[in-house]
């Protein structure tokens, strides 16, 4: 575990993005907070606890994709409250000798590290507590564990729509972390849409906001941008549902709209 020198103290006067998401997911690592939170925003918006769950399915199958292509390495940030399985659970299932860093910035994901650090024999897993927007920091301390020489697979997961185009500069802070990758390294991204549930989303974000986390639904074109410069893997950009969809995928589509577009790509060059 690397970041921090001491356990922060944590917030539970306000909600948290990570454990809002866990409570929809059914974990029991949130708050009354996060809870009252979680339970307005699926009123409002009925997708959201399917939004949570086709997420992380398609983390697991774009994981095994980036593996099956041969990486080895693989950083995602904003990881959030353990849920099996993890993406190391899944990166090493499918090759032992992955090697994982998670980055967080949420101070009940790191205090579950260790949960997170219980990966293969073969392979490595890492946490790093530290902040998306500081990605001088994330790197250098993921450069401990990978070697970012060779590729790696970066994935930022449902995060995205927590960032800014001016505040955060949401596309040149992508920009930093793709440029310091290796070529051949993957980009694994989802992002909520008002696209797919106009009204739904809406209402989700206004919540989000008056809690005081920003909340940024992109259109189509918009979520194109984060790929720009890359080689999207089939079949693109689209919903999160259709990504390489499996069996559970197709049966859960018929649930209903999930507002979430999904995309991999690679940068060239290798």
């Amino acid at each position: 575990m690397t970041g921090s020198d001491a356990l922060p103290q944590i917030d539970t006067s306000r909600p948290h993005p990570a454990r809002v998401y866990d409570w929809w997911l059914g974990g029991k690592d949130n708050y009354p907070v996060d809870e009252e939170l979680a339970r307005n925003i699926l009123s409002a918006d009925g997708t959201a606890v399917r939004g949570a769950r086709a997420n992380r399915r398609f983390m697991h199958r774009a994981v095994r994709a980036a593996a099956g292509a041969g990486i080895r390495q693989f950083l995602d940030i904003g990881t959030g409250i353990p849920t099996e399985p993890n993406l190391h659970q899944v990166a090493q299932e499918a090759a032992p000798d992955s090697r994982v860093v998670y980055a967080d910035n949420d101070p009940i994901v790191l205090r579950h590290a260790e949960a997170l650090l219980s990966g293969s024999a073969e392979g490595s897993t890492q946490y790093v507590h530290a902040d998306v927007r500081d990605p001088d920091t994330i790197l250098g301390l993921a450069a401990e564990s990978l070697d970012l020489s060779r590729p790696v697979s970066l994935s930022l997961i449902a995060l995205t729509h927590y960032l800014g185009d001016e505040e955060d500069d949401v596309h040149g802070l992508l920009k930093r972390y793709v440029d310091a990758l290796a070529p051949g390294s993957f980009l694994i991204l989802s992002q909520v849409t008002q696209d797919l549930s106009p009204e739904g989303v809406a209402k989700a974000a206004g919540l989000f906001r008056r809690s005081g986390t920003p909340f940024h639904p992109r259109t189509l074109p918009e979520f194109y941008r984060f790929f720009e410069g890359l080689e999207l893997l089939g079949p693109g950009v689209i919903p999160v549902h259709g990504w390489r969809p499996e069996p559970v995928d197709v049966e859960a589509q018929a649930e209903g709209v999930v507002p979430v577009y999904a995309g991999v790509a690679r940068k060239p060059g290798a």
